[in-house]
């Protein structure tokens, strides 16, 4: 099965980080999810991914596997360049990006539109953490909060939350009087969860209550138009706790029936937690799931058996691509290139399974790789 000419949506990336500030990363640190200077330096070139890695972007650049070679040729290219072939080569149709992730230190969208149509996931966490700083009463925060999802450009379609770095995916209704308690907790500093380890470092939001409180606003307006809401679930950086991670604990937000139209994504196959993405995905209507992520980063034998997984049980009208790109654009191109390989290797399986027929497969991939997005976004009248 060859899914190369099928064009992608990718419905979860992030911006690529300048140069000026990339410089300053070991180019290894785009392929770990640890920040450990041994992690990234040393053991994180040590994985199966990175070793293969290695050789497919070696490849696309015509020179040696070698990180040295790689990074010569990156430079010789410049990064434009460099992200038009990664991108054309990926055949990518449209990205949607969430630039929460080090937003100052990427590139903005109009940059990426240089290449191919985008738009915008709307990072929940951020938004409230710009609008905190600003806000000298908890009335004045919550109804600006309320106002910027409710008034939305028509570049966003779609909201990113990263509650489970932050407090974890068991978000609880919270009464608004305990809510502005801990708003002016904050404020007056006598909350741990007010970063102050630097005095000039950027506010941190980790107050699980506020962050409830506020992702129930968030929910009721995307139950009210149908924005896809996004959450990270599953594997990510060190900061995250991986048992509050488990989309499991999402069970009482999906049982609600304030929210029981909200389109809900699990993002990176849930992964370790992956059967459970899939059995939520099975049962619940509103519940979505991709692979990025797991796609590229796992070995092969591991990429394909994430897909299985999924497969096992979840509709293949509930499963999406994404790269979950960030960094740099060789990351969408490695994505593009495993994320098709390996899902024609599953569908391929599942044909000699008896699960499937040739021309099913076919429809399937088409549906994964770039109609269940474009439906779920409607981004067909937006492309």
């Amino acid at each position: 099965m060859e899914l190369a000419d099928i064009p992608l949506i990718d419905h979860h990336a992030h911006n690529i980080l300048k140069p000026e500030i990339f410089s300053e990363y070991s180019y290894s640190a785009a392929f770990t999810e640890g920040d450990r200077p041994s992690i990234v330096n040393y053991h994180g070139r040590q994985t199966l991914c990175y070793r293969r890695s290695l050789r497919d972007i070696a490849a696309l650049l015509d020179c040696e596997p070698t990180e040295t070679e790689i990074l010569q040729q990156r430079q010789k290219l410049g990064l434009e360049k460099l992200t038009e072939l990664c991108l054309s080569r990926a055949n990518i149709e449209t990205i949607l990006l969430d630039d929460g992730f080090l937003a100052e230190e990427i590139f903005p969208l109009e940059w990426h539109q240089k290449f191919l149509p985008v738009r915008r996931l709307l990072r929940l966490e951020k938004l409230a953490e710009t609008l905190f700083e600003k806000a000298d009463s908890f009335e004045k925060f919550v109804n600006e909060f309320h106002t910027q999802l409710t008034n939305l450009p028509t570049s966003v379609v779609g909201f990113k939350s990263i509650a489970a770095y932050r407090t974890g995916l068991a978000i609880q209704s919270v009464p608004e009087k305990e809510a502005q308690s801990y708003f002016y907790s904050i404020k007056d500093g006598n909350s741990d969860s007010l970063s102050a380890a630097v005095p000039k470092s950027p506010f941190r939001l980790t107050n699980k209550s506020l962050i409830d409180f506020l992702l129930s606003i968030a929910l009721e307006i995307a139950n009210k138009s149908q924005i896809p809401v996004q959450f990270h679930t599953g594997f990510g950086d060190p900061d995250l706790d991986l048992f509050l991670a488990n989309p499991l604990h999402l069970r009482p937000i999906l049982e609600d029936s304030r929210y029981g139209d909200v389109p809900i994504v699990l993002l990176h196959a849930s992964y370790p937690y992956t059967r459970e993405a899939g059995y939520l995905a099975s049962v619940y209507p509103q519940v979505y799931l991709d692979f990025g992520l797991a796609v590229p980063l796992l070995s092969v034998s591991g990429m394909r058996e994430t897909l299985r997984i999924l497969l096992e049980l979840a509709p293949t009208s509930k499963i999406m691509y994404s790269s979950d790109s960030n960094l740099i654009p060789e990351l969408y191109y490695l994505g593009s290139r495993w994320g098709r390989k390996v899902l024609a290797q599953v569908l391929t399986e599942a044909i000699s399974d008896g699960d499937l027929t040739a021309r099913q497969a076919e429809e399937i991939a088409r549906s994964i790789l770039r109609e269940n997005a474009l439906n779920l976004y409607q981004l067909r009248s937006k492309i």
